[in-house]
């Protein structure tokens, strides 16, 4: 028994260790973006403004909310796969709007998003994991294209990036926190019921972009 005590601390003590460790090497790597963005207006409003774009409109939370609830509703690998998949493809869309390149639909693409993935938490749906990445990657483009496309004048186009990538994957680990509640049966119906808000949202927003561009 006491030996299984002992055992037990030093595992603790080295888990901790490893955990101390890792902030530390996350500190020094932020620390030297940080100190920079603070000396330099432009990338302190690049990394400031792209950091709030994807908060700032229903639209973009409500898809990003949804991918992680769908993520963790179809338990692991996909509960991490896709939250990793839509930044990474994301990014490559917001390249894409800095850049200039014109895409068509793009409001179009990110109603869409919410609708499709908001009725997928609904309808529980199980799709293998490369369909649900193929999906999610899809509509990341549209995210990220829209994301690129209004990067503030003179600010830093890295920074900015960095920004919105960052507030992405904190929208997605909010989703996660929600969709574990469908471990719970009454969980399971709430989160069902707010995949039901999601896709409505996404129905409202389609309306909008339609009726923008009938205009």
């Amino acid at each position: 028994m006491k030996r299984f005590q002992r055992r037990t601390m030093k595992n603790f003590v080295q888990r901790a260790g490893a955990a101390r460790r890792s902030l530390v090497i996350v500190f020094l790597f932020l620390y030297p973006l940080a100190a920079f963005a603070h000396k330099r207006g432009g990338e302190a409003i690049g990394f400031a403004s792209g950091f709030e774009h994807p908060i700032s409109g229903l639209d973009h939370i409500l898809a990003m909310v949804a991918v992680g609830m769908w993520g963790a509703q179809l338990g692991a690998p996909a509960m991490w796969v896709l939250p990793v998949v839509f930044p990474m493809v994301m990014a490559l869309g917001g390249m894409m709007g800095l850049m200039g390149i014109k895409l068509p639909g793009i409001e179009l693409c990110i109603a869409l998003s919410a609708l499709a993935l908001g009725f997928a938490v609904f309808r529980e749906a199980r799709p293998k994991l490369w369909i649900a990445a193929i999906i999610v990657g899809f509509f990341a483009i549209a995210h990220g294209h829209a994301h690129g496309t209004e990067l503030p004048l003179g600010a830093s186009g890295v920074l900015y990036s960095i920004g919105f990538v960052i507030a992405t994957g904190l929208l997605h680990a909010l989703g996660i926190g929600i969709g574990l509640a469908h471990r719970w049966p009454a969980g399971r119906i709430a989160l069902r019921f707010a995949g039901a808000i999601v896709a409505m949202g996404g129905v409202f927003f389609l309306w909008k972009a339609i009726s923008g561009e009938a205009v």
